[in-house]
C-alpha cells in the first residue's frame, strides 16, 4: 500500500512540475533558445539586420556551439567560408579581425557574420529569404536561380530552388526565425 502512496505523490508532482511548466510564460525558450544574446542583438542593431534572423542562421549553421570548422572548411559559429570571411573583414574595413578570431571568437564571428547579412540583403534587392538562400549557396547562384526562372525569390516557392541543401537550409532558418519571433514576442 505504501508503493501506491508513493506513486501517486510522484504522479502528483510530476503533473504539477508540467502545469507549472506550461503555465509559465517563457517555457518555450527552453526548446528554443538564444545563446550569445547580447553580441546578436548588439551586432544586429549596429548592421540593421533583425537579430531574430542572425540567431535562426546560427541555430541550424552549429546550435550555437563556437568554434567549428566544417569539413568543408566554414568557420566558426556563423559558418563563415575562409574566402566570404577575409573579403567579408576587408570590404566591412574590420582589421582586427582574422580568420583565427572569426573560428574562435564568437562576438568576432556574429559581427562579420552579420555584416555578411547586411550585404546579402542589399546585393539580394532587399529580399530576406534570397538572402538566406545566398547565405548557404552564395550570391551569384541565387541571382542565377532568379535571373534564369528557376526560383522566383520566395519562401512560398522554395521547392524550386536546385540544391537540396539550400532549398532544406532555407526551410530550417524561416522555421527557427518563425519559431523565435513566436516565443520571444518582447525581442530579446
Amino acid at each position: 500500500m505504501k508503493w501506491l502512496l508513493k506513486k501517486r505523490v510522484l504522479l502528483l508532482l510530476f503533473v504539477s512540475f508540467v502545469a507549472l511548466l506550461f503555465l509559465s510564460s517563457n517555457w518555450m525558450t527552453l526548446l528554443y533558445p538564444i545563446h550569445y544574446k547580447d553580441e546578436i542583438r548588439k551586432h544586429a542593431d549596429y548592421y540593421e539586420v533583425d537579430p531574430f534572423l542572425v540567431a535562426s542562421i546560427i541555430r541550424v549553421e552549429t546550435n550555437f556551439k563556437p568554434g567549428k570548422e566544417s569539413k568543408k572548411g566554414a568557420l566558426g559559429i556563423m559558418q563563415l567560408m575562409p574566402d566570404t570571411a577575409n573579403w567579408a573583414m576587408e570590404m566591412a574595413k574590420l582589421p582586427s579581425v582574422n580568420l583565427l578570431s572569426v573560428k574562435n571568437e564568437v562576438d568576432a564571428n556574429i559581427q562579420l557574420g552579420t555584416w555578411y547579412i547586411q550585404s546579402l540583403h542589399k546585393e539580394m534587392d532587399g529580399n530576406p529569404i534570397a538572402a538566406i538562400a545566398a547565405y548557404n549557396a552564395g550570391p551569384g547562384n541565387v541571382k542565377n536561380w532568379i535571373n534564369n526562372g528557376m526560383w522566383d525569390g520566395t519562401y512560398e516557392n522554395v521547392k524550386s530552388i536546385p540544391i537540396g541543401e539550400t532549398r532544406h537550409y532555407v526551410q530550417r532558418v524561416i522555421y527557427y526565425y518563425n519559431q523565435y519571433t513566436d516565443v520571444y514576442k518582447g525581442g530579446f
